[in-house]
């Protein structure tokens, strides 16, 4: 599929996003390609630095953030965002091309952010049509209208990929003890613990 169009993926934490990314890399670091993995925050950036470095090998993998430029001419470079925007920028100014065939645009929800959300336009809108773009979102629930907007900025068809409604792992509530002891908030039949309720009568009466 994206070797032909581009791709939005939206699909709960925890259900593979990063997995379609990692097997594309794969594929395109396999035929002598490159690619850049991008992310808002520099912890996360970080992050999968480290977990591509894990996967790939050092020799193929490079990191551009605001304080950190390391092998940077790899074939797989990990930054942020706003440090891809740029290098779009530059390229347009210096008349060059940015060196890549796929760019994963991680947490694209972004997008809608009102102090940040210019860089995730611009980084779609400049990025040549001949570059396949992944962008991998937990939490855009208008695909559809996202993807015909992509279509019409960039040119090229974008296909979109729905996870389940449901979160694969389930997030329930819990309060931490100071002895480390993990309760579980509610009971199965979505009442308090009573061992918390206990608890907090037991402090209310003292």
């Amino acid at each position: 599929m994206l070797e032909y169009e581009d791709v939005l993926v939206t699909a709960p934490t925890g259900s593979g996003k990063t997995w379609i990314a990692r097997e594309e890399i794969r594929r395109l670091l396999g035929n002598g390609k490159r690619a850049w993995y991008t992310s808002p925050l520099k912890a996360l950036t970080n992050s999968k630095y480290q977990e591509f470095i894990d996967e790939f090998g050092a020799e193929r993998v490079g990191i551009l953030t605001g304080d950190r430029k390391e092998n940077w001419d790899a074939p797989l470079i990990v930054g942020t965002t706003e440090i891809y925007r740029n290098q779009l920028f530059d390229s347009l100014r210096g008349g060059s091309e940015v060196s890549a065939d796929l760019v994963v645009l991680d947490e694209a929800h972004y997008l809608a952010d009102e102090d940040r959300g210019h860089v995730w336009e611009e980084a779609i809108i400049l990025t040549p049509p001949r570059i396949r773009l992944l962008l991998l979102s937990a939490t855009i629930g208008n695909a559809g209208e996202f993807a015909s907007w992509l279509e019409e900025v960039r040119g090229v068809r974008c296909g979109v990929i729905t996870g389940p409604g449901k979160r694969p792992v389930p997030l329930r509530s819990a309060l931490l003890l100071p002895d480390r002891q993990l309760l579980p908030l509610l009971n199965d039949d979505g009442k308090i613990n009573p061992q918390i309720a206990r608890m907090i009568h037991e402090t209310a009466d003292a």
